[in-house]
C-alpha cells in the first residue's frame, strides 16, 4: 500500500467520523423534537409515574446535557444504553440478536443478487437486441418498478398462502426463502442493468477492438477485459446496498415477520423508544460508511489505472 492510498484511507475514515457525527446529532435532536413522548402510550400512567421513569432512563434533564451524556456513552464503551420498551434489555443486545437474523438474510440476498445481475446483465449485453436482451430487460424493468412490499406481498399470497409451499412467518424453518427472494430481486435487476449499460460501452472502447484485430480469444476478451473493467459501476452500487440490506428491509422484515434488527427499528419507532431508534441509525451509518470505503479500495482493485486521492 503507498502513501497516496493511506493518505486517502485515513482521509475517509476521519470524514466517516465525522459523517457518523452528524448522524448521531440530527437523530437525536430531531427524535427529542417531535412531540409526544416513549410513555405517552402508557395506560392509566400518572403524572407521579410518568416523571419517575423520564428521571429512571435521563429523560428528565435538559436536551443538551442527554446529549453530551449519550454521545460519552458511545465513544468510551459503545453504549447505546437501555431499551425503554424492551424492559430490561440493552440496545446492543437487541441489535445483536437482530442482526443473527438479519445477516445470513442479507448476505444470501445481496450476493444472489450480485450473481444473477451480472450474469444477466452479461447475456444480455453480448446479445444486444436479441429475444433474450429483451426479455431479460422487460422482466428487469418490471422488478425495479415495483416497491419491495408490493413484491412481498405478492409472493407472499401466492406461495405462502395460495400455494402453501413455504411458510408465511420467516422465524419458521424455511420461512426466509421469500424474504429472501423479495430482497434480491430489485437489487438484482438494478445490477443487471447496471451490468449490460457498462459492458456494452467497454465492448465499444478503442482497446477491445484492438484486442480483436490481434486475434485474442472471444472469451479472454469478455472475461478478462470486457466484464472485469465494466464492474465499477456495479461496485458503486453494491457497497451500499450491501449495508442496507444486511441490516434488514424494514418493511419487508414486517411483512414477514422476520425477526431482524429492521423489524426491531420500526417497532422502536411506534413505540417511541428513543435509544432503540438512535442505535440502530448509528449501525446502519456506521456500515454504509464503511461499505462506501470499501468500495472506492475496490475499484483499485479492479483497475489498477485508478488512483484514489
Amino acid at each position: 500500500m503507498n502513501s497516496k492510498t493511506l493518505q486517502y484511507i485515513l482521509k475517509r475514515l476521519l470524514l466517516a467520523i465525522l459523517t457518523v457525527w452528524v448522524v448521531i446529532t440530527v437523530t437525536f435532536f430531531v427524535t427529542r423534537a417531535i412531540p409526544g413522548g416513549p410513555f405517552m402510550s402508557e395506560k392509566a400512567i400518572s403524572a407521579e409515574a410518568q416523571a419517575a421513569l423520564e428521571a429512571k432512563y435521563g429523560l428528565d434533564k435538559p436536551v443538551f446535557e442527554q446529549y453530551t451524556t449519550y454521545l460519552k456513552d458511545i465513544v468510551t464503551a459503545f453504549d447505546f444504553g437501555p431499551s425503554i420498551k424492551n424492559r430490561g434489555r440493552d440496545v446492543i443486545e437487541i441489535i445483536v440478536d437482530g442482526m443473527e437474523t438479519s445477516i445470513p438474510l442479507g448476505l444470501t440476498a445481496a450476493f444472489s443478487a450480485l450473481i444473477t445481475g451480472i450474469v444477466l446483465g452479461a447475456v444480455a449485453a453480448l446479445r444486444r437486441n436479441k429475444i433474450i436482451d429483451k426479455v431479460i430487460m422487460v422482466i428487469t424493468t418490471a422488478f425495479v418498478s415495483m416497491p419491495s412490499f408490493v413484491m412481498g406481498v405478492l409472493l407472499l399470497m401466492l406461495f405462502a398462502v395460495t400455494l402453501g409451499w413455504v411458510p408465511a412467518n420467516g422465524a419458521a424453518d424455511g420461512g426466509l426463502i421469500l424474504p429472501i427472494i423479495t430482497l434480491a430481486l430489485y437489487p438484482m435487476a438494478y445490477i443487471t442493468r447496471l451490468t449490460r449499460s457498462s459492458m456494452l460501452d467497454v465492448l465499444g472502447q478503442d482497446y477491445i477492438r484492438t484486442a480483436r484485430a490481434k486475434g485474442v480469444s472471444k472469451w479472454k476478451i469478455i472475461f478478462g477485459h470486457a466484464l472485469k473493467n465494466s464492474l465499477i459501476p456495479v461496485i458503486t452500487y453494491f457497497g451500499p446496498m450491501l449495508a442496507y440490506i444486511v441490516t434488514g428491509s424494514l418493511v419487508v422484515e414486517r411483512i414477514f415477520a422476520v425477526p431482524g434488527i429492521g423489524r426491531a427499528f420500526v417497532s422502536s419507532i411506534n413505540d417511541r423508544d428513543y435509544p432503540m431508534i438512535m442505535g440502530t441509525t448509528i449501525v446502519l451509518a456506521i456500515l454504509i460508511v464503511v461499505m462506501n470505503l470499501v468500495s472506492d479500495i475496490l475499484y483499485k482493485v479492479v483497475d489498477p489505472r485508478i488512483n484514489l486521492e
